[in-house]
């Protein structure tokens, strides 16, 4: 999925004529802590919550209030998993979206993210849940898949994570089964490290959520 699949219609757009006590209405109405700034279809820069409370006299508009405008901004084509990573990196709560030659394309929220990552990680479909605390050295998708596949079950979704300073994986991997009692048993035959499963759909997702919430929160939302 491309950032440009990921536009959010409903972000409000802000002018350089705006007065910075207008952005800050249209943040709060929005529950956004940043804003884009467009000027005839090209983009500006992006307005932030923080920048705007320090201006003295709020009824100055964007341009005559001198604030900075940032720059961030993500091409139409990246894939999600860059859109996530920028917006992490910037701690933005809205991310603008351009073409090659900085046309405004739209904008994606932190929030919106959150149904094609839901899709992306099965996390509507019924399964079991199971994670292993590998090395990287040791790390082989097709005998992990094997495994699988030889209790009849397959694979809805699989993500690594990895530590800082450490050769340590976390593999989480979803199966499109809730009885995983037979696959956790191969692994330990495998001598694979089970660092946690679950096996009702619930649990799961509760974690997703919990892990989301977690997202959010690190941005302020």
């Amino acid at each position: 999925m491309t950032a440009k699949q990921l536009i959010n219609d409903a972000v409000p757009l802000l002018k350089l004529s705006d007065s910075v006590a207008f952005a800050i209405n249209r943040m709060d109405e929005s529950k956004l802590a940043h804003l884009p700034v467009v000027n005839r279809g090209e983009f500006i820069g992006v307005l932030s919550e923080q920048e705007c409370v320090t201006v003295s006299n709020p009824e100055l508009s964007i341009s005559a209030s001198k604030i900075i405008l940032s720059d961030a901004s993500i091409t139409e084509n990246e894939h999600i998993y860059e859109v996530i990573r920028s917006m992490m990196a910037l701690n933005i709560t809205m991310l603008p979206v351009i073409t090659q030659k900085k046309h405004f394309l739209g904008a994606i929220t932190v929030t919106g993210l959150l149904p094609p990552l839901a899709n992306m990680v099965s996390a509507n479909n019924p399964g079991g849940i199971i994670v292993l605390e590998i090395n990287e050295n040791d790390y082989n998708l097709t005998e992990i898949a094997q495994i699988i596949e030889s209790n009849d079950a397959k694979i809805l979704s699989l993500t690594l994570s990895s530590y800082p300073d450490s050769t340590r994986l976390d593999v989480t991997i979803k199966v499109n089964r809730i009885e995983i009692g037979p696959i956790l048993q191969t692994f330990f035959r495998f001598n694979y490290m089970i660092k946690a499963s679950w096996a009702k759909e619930n649990a799961y997702n509760e974690g997703l959520h919990d892990r989301f919430d977690a997202l959010m929160n690190y941005l302020n939302i």
